[in-house]
């Protein structure tokens, strides 16, 4: 793999950004017209085919909320990183890489007290999410979670 660097750090999604938007536009709009000239039951016809469409490019614009996911999630296990190293002085990816996600999003929960013991806790007894949400005392809300 290439190593980034400022001209190659932009990503795209070629299928998506290159393809897909514009022949789905320029179908769109054509619909569009050929609906609008058309007439009788070809005008129905042109018109279902054009709102097809609009349907079609507004499910793949709520398709970008799954990136926004993808990258809360990257940013849980960072804050974990940094939140663990912060208490313990001790880097946290040996202990993430014996938890699955949905553990350690459970234990950002835990306040800084509850937070060490919790994880080697987890590690050892394998604690489902829930069950980590339910041993924990101090609660430590996150009211910025998408």
């Amino acid at each position: 793999m290439k190593s980034q660097n400022y001209k190659n750090h932009v990503r795209y999604y070629p299928a998506h950004h290159f393809v897909f938007y514009p022949v789905a536009l320029v179908l769109t709009f054509l619909a569009g017209y050929k609906s609008i000239k058309a007439e009788g039951e070809l005008q129905s016809v042109w018109l279902f085919i054009t709102l097809i469409l609009v349907l079609i490019i507004w499910v793949s614009f709520l398709l970008r909320q799954h990136y926004a996911l993808t990258l809360q999630n990257r940013l849980v296990r960072l804050e974990m990183r940094h939140k663990y190293s912060m208490l313990t002085g001790k880097d946290f990816e040996p202990m993430e890489s014996k938890l699955s996600f949905g553990q350690i999003a459970a234990l950002r929960f835990a306040s800084d007290d509850e937070l060490v013991p919790l994880v080697v806790k987890t590690v050892k007894e394998n604690l489902s999410p829930k069950t980590i949400k339910e041993s924990i005392i101090n609660w430590k809300a996150d009211e910025r979670r998408v």
